[in-house]
């Protein structure tokens, strides 16, 4: 009697721990994605509501907490490109509907997931415009196929990305052109155009593109408010900028950019610096300055950056090729060095064997200018790379990345067209390097507040050990860590967020169920203590 009376108190004891109770159907639990930042959000639309509890099983109780040496998680930064500039990848066309669109979102979505991917770089302003609810650049002519229209049934397609990616598993980093006004396949510029609207920030480029002026303190204040704006009021995971700074020249077929207006007013004030060095300086001002206001809104989000491959030529021995120092006027090494990015995927899209632009000398040369040990994942021209057999090729380049990188290793792919139009890309990736899930790299640069130990409980239903968890900061937790340990050999599975019970078979393979782990895992992916219990 006196052992059921304290069964009784622990079991309440339990049960007081959760909030609410929920019902169970078909052995899953679904909530909305958690919100996690470090400042409210005003929007409440964004604002999804923190998972529920969920209501031990009743059963006789098999547990008993112990501890032990968990297996070290497998991480891995497993990313892929989706453009919307020209309609590359998504809306595949600029005349879907709402339904269309968000179908084939979702496709791509499941096809990251189902391939243990667990981030998608999502473009959301390819030229001065949105691909979400903006007061401040118009509506995205990729979306709509009008500027400044918006997509009618009404919905925010950046909101929506971000629920279904996140209820994946999946971090979604949005991807933003700084300074390109509008594309040459971007339709009319009409009345609702940034490039009519801020025509003095705005240079015509002899391609026909439109491009802000990276000198003119108004475009660095301009992207600065559009930057902080989407931090503000979306639960995104990063911000992305891509390789355009000041354009390629043949955008302007060879001549010179034309900032004759900023570069006047500069020298006039008694400027010292050459003009390439002045246009240097602008960017490297603007891109520390996006880096800090990123994080002075909310620290648990990332800014990276994918610059161009080469540096200069001859970085290292033997590289030839564009130099984006001379000609993009960007000084990614500098940015690198001084630790303005969380992370950095520099473009290397050649093959290993390439003689002038080899894939392991620049990662190689790259890796040694980290010198703050920022998170450097290349980026993999997984759609057009010049070799005969590209699945091979791809693979290779990962497990190269692997060797140099260690326990930082991760890459993104360009595009997610790559994975989806050659039919042997996805099955060598899932068959080889992708083969099972993986965490994304841990940022101990970024300070974060601990989590919490969730509590497990598990209940015997038969030959299951019906197991649930939860754990009272809820709101700062992303995804969770199951692990088993059948006949002592433990397994391990990262489950999205709102999975907060399973059924565990006693036997698997004839080997006995012997215990039963779980941890929380934060946004920067950081991993919280265990509960594990055995199971008798």
């Amino acid at each position: 009697m006196k052992v059921n009376k304290l069964k009784l108190i622990v079991l309440l004891g339990v049960l007081a721990s959760y909030s609410t109770s929920c019902s169970v159907q078909n052995n899953v639990t679904k909530t909305p994605p958690v919100k996690n930042t470090t400042k409210p959000n005003t929007n409440n639309t964004t604002q999804p509501k923190p998972p529920v509890a969920v209501k031990p099983a009743t059963g006789t109780s098999t547990e008993e907490t112990f501890r032990t040496t968990l297996p070290e998680i497998k991480r891995e930064f497993r990313g892929a490109w989706i453009a919307s500039v020209a309609n590359i990848n998504w809306p595949s066309k600029n005349n879907l509907t709402v339904e269309q669109q968000k179908a084939e979102a979702i496709s791509m979505l499941d096809m990251l997931k189902d391939n243990n991917f667990n981030a998608a770089i999502f473009q959301i302003r390819p030229s001065a415009d949105a691909l979400y609810t903006s007061n401040i650049e118009p509506w995205s002519y990729f979306l709509t196929g009008e500027t400044g229209t918006a997509p009618y049934p009404s919905y925010d397609p950046l909101l929506f990305w971000i629920e279904e990616a996140h209820k994946r598993g999946l971090e979604l980093h949005v991807w933003l052109n700084p300074y390109r006004a509008h594309h040459t396949n971007g339709g009319t510029v009409n009345k609702m155009s940034m490039a009519n609207r801020m025509s003095d920030l705005v240079v015509r480029l002899k391609n026909g593109m439109y491009w802000f002026d990276p000198a003119n303190p108004k475009t660095q204040d301009h992207v600065s408010n559009v930057v902080k704006d989407i931090v503000k009021r979306y639960d995104i995971d990063a911000i992305h900028f891509d390789d355009y700074f000041y354009p390629y020249a043949a955008y302007n077929k060879g001549a010179d950019f034309p900032d004759y207006a900023t570069w006047s007013t500069y020298q006039n004030s008694g400027g010292t610096l050459s003009r390439a060095d002045w246009r240097r300086d602008n960017v490297n001002k603007f891109v520390e300055r996006i880096y800090k206001e990123i994080h002075a809104e909310k620290n648990n989000v990332r800014f990276g950056i994918s610059p161009f491959g080469i540096w200069k030529p001859g970085y290292p021995a033997g590289i030839v090729g564009s130099s984006q120092f001379d000609e993009l006027y960007a000084d990614a090494k500098l940015w690198l060095n001084r630790g303005w990015v969380d992370y950095f995927s520099p473009q290397l899209y050649w093959p290993i064997d390439s003689k002038g632009q080899g894939f392991e000398a620049l990662l190689n040369w790259w890796q040694s200018e980290n010198t703050m040990k920022r998170h450097l994942w290349p980026g993999l021209n997984t759609v057009e790379i010049k070799t005969y057999d590209r699945p091979t090729e791809i693979k290779n380049q990962i497990e190269i990345s692997r060797q140099i990188l260690k326990n930082d290793a991760g890459e993104i792919h360009w595009s997610i067209a790559g994975l989806t139009k050659n039919p042997g890309m996805l099955p060598t990736l899932k068959n080889g390097p992708y083969s099972e899930k993986a965490l994304v790299p841990k940022s101990p640069w970024i300070k974060a507040v601990p989590l919490q130990t969730p509590t497990l409980f598990i209940s015997d239903n038969g030959s299951f050990a019906q197991t649930r968890w939860s754990t009272k900061n809820a709101s700062e937790v992303f995804q969770w860590v199951l692990f088993t340990q059948y006949d002592g050999v433990w397994q391990t599975e990262i489950l999205p967020l709102d999975v907060l019970f399973k059924d565990i078979p006693k036997f698997k393979n004839g080997k006995k169920l012997n215990g039963v782990a779980i941890k929380a895992i934060d946004r920067l992916g950081n991993e919280s203590d265990y509960m594990a219990k055995k199971i008798k």
